[in-house]
């Protein structure tokens, strides 16, 4: 991919990145190198940056391979090379005086000894075996990068590069890339599972929430029909006066009492617990939905990385073979053997395309993962937000509702408080008298 060009499909501002490289959408950008992860650097009007591999589309060659202008290498070829680019943007460095191929990995063509025959010369072990090596075989003195389960992860030594999407967020989008063994330790689960799982915890929670609202309204209910039944007692229905105002007073509070639980009990059942349960009735079902996008994209990737590791295969099966016809070319000189050589390095150069052709599509669908990944962990965590401030609301409603409980109970108390401070014993005496008394003529004793 390095070295090829492609085209911005959207305008990028830069901003996004550290070193990000600003476009408008159509300009023609120049692929310095395309990493795993979704970034790439680039080169434009003499600028270099880094921008989301998604912004571009990458421009396919018309022919298989297209000769490098000569203003493009960075040193001057020695005589009878040419230096051709291949449909996958890798270059080729071919001595046309024997059509012997290769290259060093800085880029310039290997200096190969020229046999008296015409014939190629065997390569040492520490020279690149055939074209095919511009793939990325693995050296581990450039490695930067390792796999796990499929991912490609930047090496420790690498993580400075590294920005947080959100920095001091502590976002969903920045802490969930990578597999997490799950508690018993037999098998890992991924970090959108963590999150997922996470979801779903939080949806039993308020369901969990609502069932404890709703036991908190049969005891109010239930409450309020003792209070109307107890209300209903004839108990001391029979005491007389000021006090027995105040008795009866009493006994209507608790009607009224009643009827204020009755109507808390109501409303906690319509403002508290219907809002907790119906409020994401389809929760589950956009979940499933979730987890099946993410769960595809990684079993493509998955079947893309196998391919890549087969492809690697192949590439060094086919410089094994070139390395093979090429020893037997310097025993036993042939024809047939150099024709065999000559299928053998079309061979060999047709796999290392298999496999950066392999490999583009890999980074490609690692590319749609991770975009994918970030929207829907950010979605996530929007939903997290807008749940826990819907529940903290109507909590916040069922204190509201039981303060205006309280109150309405104190006020029902409020005549009961009254009349208690006027019971007067006096009073109370004067009328009962009043109303029962037999008479005022006391006895007197007997006189004789």
């Amino acid at each position: 991919m390095s070295g090829s060009y492609c085209k911005s499909l959207y305008p990028f501002t830069g901003e996004q990145h550290q070193q990000g490289l600003s476009f408008e959408a159509g300009d023609v950008i120049k692929v310095v190198q395309a990493v795993p992860g979704g970034w790439w650097e680039g080169e434009k009007d003499g600028t270099r940056g880094w921008f989301p591999a998604s912004y571009v589309q990458v421009l396919e060659r018309t022919a298989s391979m297209s000769q490098l202008p000569v203003e493009d290498l960075k040193d001057p070829l020695p005589p009878h090379w040419k230096c051709y680019m291949s449909p996958q943007g890798k270059r080729y460095y071919v001595n046309t005086t024997n059509n012997v191929n290769g290259f060093h990995s800085g880029g310039s063509p290997l200096h190969h000894l020229e046999h008296p025959h015409n014939s190629l010369v065997r390569k040492s072990s520490t020279e690149p075996q055939s074209p095919g090596s511009t793939s990325p075989t693995r050296k581990q003195s450039k490695e930067t990068t390792f796999t796990i389960n499929c991912v490609t992860f930047p090496l420790p030594a690498f993580m400075p590069e590294q920005q947080l999407l959100k920095p001091n967020e502590w976002s969903y989008c920045d802490h969930f890339w990578t597999d997490k063994k799950d508690p018993q330790g037999n098998s890992c689960i991924t970090g959108f599972e963590v999150l997922l799982q996470k979801q779903l915890k939080g949806k039993q929670m308020q369901k969990e929430m609502a069932e404890f609202i709703r036991e908190r309204i049969k005891i109010e209910e239930e409450y309020a029909k003792n209070l109307s039944k107890l209300s209903q007692i004839p108990l001391a229905g029979q005491e007389e006066g000021t006090l027995g105002e105040a008795w009866a007073q009493l006994k209507k509070s608790l009607t009224d009492e009643a009827e204020v639980h009755l109507k808390f009990s109501s409303k906690l059942q319509s403002e508290v617990e219907k809002p907790l349960l119906s409020f994401r009735e389809n929760f589950k079902k956009d979940m499933k939905r979730f987890d099946h996008h993410i769960a595809d994209l990684r079993k493509q990737l998955v079947g893309r990385y196998a391919a890549v590791e087969k492809a690697r295969k192949a590439l060094a099966d086919r410089q094994k073979e070139l390395e093979l016809k090429t020893q037997q070319l310097e025993i036993k000189l042939s024809n047939k053997i150099e024709e065999d050589i000559k299928k053998a390095r079309r061979k060999s150069t047709q796999a290392g395309d298999d496999l950066m052709r392999c490999v583009d599509l890999y980074n490609q669908s690692q590319s749609k993962w991770f975009e994918e990944m970030v929207t829907t962990s950010l979605e996530l965590e929007r939903l997290e937000v807008e749940r826990m401030e819907m529940i903290r609301q109507h909590l916040c409603q069922y204190t509201t509702l039981r303060h205006e409980t309280d109150m309405f109970n104190q006020s029902t108390m409020e005549p009961v408080d009254q009349l208690l401070q006027c019971v007067n014993p006096a009073r109370d005496r004067e009328l009962w008298v009043r109303e029962n008394k037999t008479g005022e003529i006391r006895p007197v004793d007997i006189e004789i």
